[in-house]
This record gives C-alpha cells, sequence and structure tokens, in this order.
C-alpha cells in the first residue's frame, strides 16, 4: 500500500481480505468490508457498489490503523463500537460481551413464554452487560416495567448509555450489584431472564484469542463446572417469581439436562429447551407454578 492513489475501495477490501484470511480469521471479507466502511463512513453496501472509487491519503491512514487493530485479533464489534442485536444496533466496548445472534433465543424465548401478559408486566434482566437482551425484550413490550442488574459499574454504565440512546431510559433501571442483591425487600417479578458467564474455568484459557484476550473474563467464566452463576440464579429464583412468573437463561451446548434438573428441584416446571441457531440447546426455561 505504499502508492495509495491508485487504491480503489475494491482493491482495499480484497488485500485486506487476504490478509485477515491468511492470519486465520472466520469472515475476512466480511471484517474487511466492514472496517474500511467505518474507515470512510459508508456502509457495507457502498462499500461493494462504490467498489471502483479511488481512496484518498486520509482514508488509507485510517483504515490501515484498522487493520492493525484487526490484525491483534480485537473483534470486530469493539473496533466498530457496535453490535446489531435483535435489529437494535448496540453500542458495545471491551467493558461488555459482544452480544451473539444465538443470545437473540432468550429474547425469543422470553417473548413466547410471556405472550399472555403482554399488555403489562415487570421483568428483570441479570448479568445484563450492554443490556441487549432487555433493551431488545424493552422495544417488543412497551408497557412492561424492566430491571437490569450487572456485577460490574463499568457494564452498568454502558446499559445505561444505550438505553438513553434508544430512548428506553425510562423503561429500564439499571443497578450494580451481585445478581439479585441490589433489589429491594419484597420485589417479584413476571419474567427474570439472564445470559450468565457458563464456561467451565479450564476451558476459558482455550477459547480464540479475539474472546480470551478482549472480552471481560467476569462475563465468561462459569467457575469449575461453568454453572456456578447459573445455580445460583436457579436456586433464589422462586422467591423473586410471581405465581406462573418466567425463568429463561441461555447456557452452554452441552448444559441442557443439568440446567432442567436444577430448575425441577427449585420448583420450576414446563421446562423447555430451544435451539440455536446451529441447532445447540442455548436457551433452558421454566414456570414458577
Amino acid at each position: 500500500m505504499s502508492r495509495p492513489a491508485l487504491w480503489s475501495i475494491r482493491r482495499a477490501v480484497s488485500w485486506a481480505t487476504e490478509d485477515f484470511r491468511a492470519r486465520g480469521f472466520p469472515s475476512p471479507r466480511l471484517d474487511a468490508e466492514l472496517l474500511l466502511g467505518h474507515a470512510i463512513g459508508l456502509d457495507r453496501v457502498h462499500v461493494v457498489i462504490e467498489g471502483e472509487r479511488p481512496l484518498d491519503a486520509s482514508e488509507l491512514s485510517r483504515f490501515r490503523e484498522l487493520i492493525q487493530r484487526r490484525r491483534t485479533a480485537e473483534p470486530v464489534a469493539y473496533i466498530l463500537g457496535q453490535r446489531e442485536f435483535f435489529g437494535l444496533a448496540i453500542t458495545v466496548d471491551r467493558r461488555v460481551l459482544i452480544p451473539r445472534p444465538d443470545t437473540e433465543i432468550l429474547v425469543q424465548t422470553a417473548l413466547k413464554r410471556t405472550e399472555r401478559r403482554d399488555a403489562f408486566g415487570r421483568a428483570l434482566d441479570l448479568c445484563t452487560g450492554s443490556g441487549c437482551v432487555a433493551l431488545a425484550f424493552a422495544c417488543q413490550r412497551h408497557s412492561w416495567q424492566l430491571t437490569a442488574i450487572d456485577i460490574s459499574a463499568d457494564a452498568v454504565e454502558l446499559g445505561r448509555e444505550n438505553a438513553e440512546r434508544l430512548g428506553l431510559a425510562s423503561t429500564i433501571r439499571f443497578l450494580v450489584g451481585d445478581l439479585y442483591e441490589p433489589l429491594g425487600q419484597g420485589e417479584r417479578f413476571d419474567l427474570i431472564t439472564a445470559n450468565p458467564p457458563y464456561i467451565p474455568a479450564f476451558e476459558v484459557d482455550r477459547l480464540e484469542s479475539g474472546i480470551r484476550d478482549f472480552e471481560p473474563s467476569i462475563a465468561l467464566d462459569g467457575g469449575p463446572d461453568g454453572l456456578r452463576v447459573t445455580r445460583r440464579i436457579i436456586e433464589s429464583a422462586p422467591k423473586l417469581l410471581e405465581p406462573g412468573g418466567v425463568l429463561a437463561l441461555e447456557i452452554g451446548y452441552d448444559q441442557g439436562s443439568r440446567v432442567e434438573q436444577l430448575m425441577q428441584a427449585a420448583g420450576l416446571g414446563r421446562i423447555e429447551r430451544a435451539r440455536d441457531y446451529g441447532k445447540h440447546e442455548r436457551v433452558v426455561s421454566g414456570v414458577l407454578e
């Protein structure tokens, strides 16, 4: 890239794609198009449409800086500063876990299992991180009141920023604390959701570097069996749920039967398991009878 005046959008994307592919990144062309679009202020569609447009020196310089960041395995979502989730642009940075498409199954489950209470209800989202689950649910259930809790004050700060930007600040109450600890005495909910850390501790160091080295370990490490936080959520949920209230949890791909057993032991019934886009069990939900 020593003669920047000769570089078109298409040529720059092709060069970056090959560079990323050689480094083993799973979606090299998508990464290249998103990063170049971010550098020059175009969406991905116009990056393709305007492929023959030449890039000036300042645009190439910005793109080069983003390429250097991606070469360290920094996730594209952190470089762009946002990730789409359930049709919403969620601001993300290293304070929070990056929302995954599979977590949309948690929102879909929550909506489905509370559809008879769509007029009004109270929901609690634990381990809320960026607030993506609470925000997506709130956009579908405008009359519900939501509480979102995370142990990380930094994560809660970003969650509040997302709620304000999306016009949902008056709908969602954000609290800092360890699971149910910051709630007031006697509070009860029609729905509790959570995407807790569920990766067994011994597997965290085996994660790909983009996850292991950049995303917050507190949102990944689920203890020796991956269920340290999940177990605590389930055990205390019956005290916080209204009769007929729903508990819905995201889980690891091989944790379905164990989480179902935990829910049964806690007195929850009508337990269902939902699969993600890769056909893995991803969400377990139950009802307080």
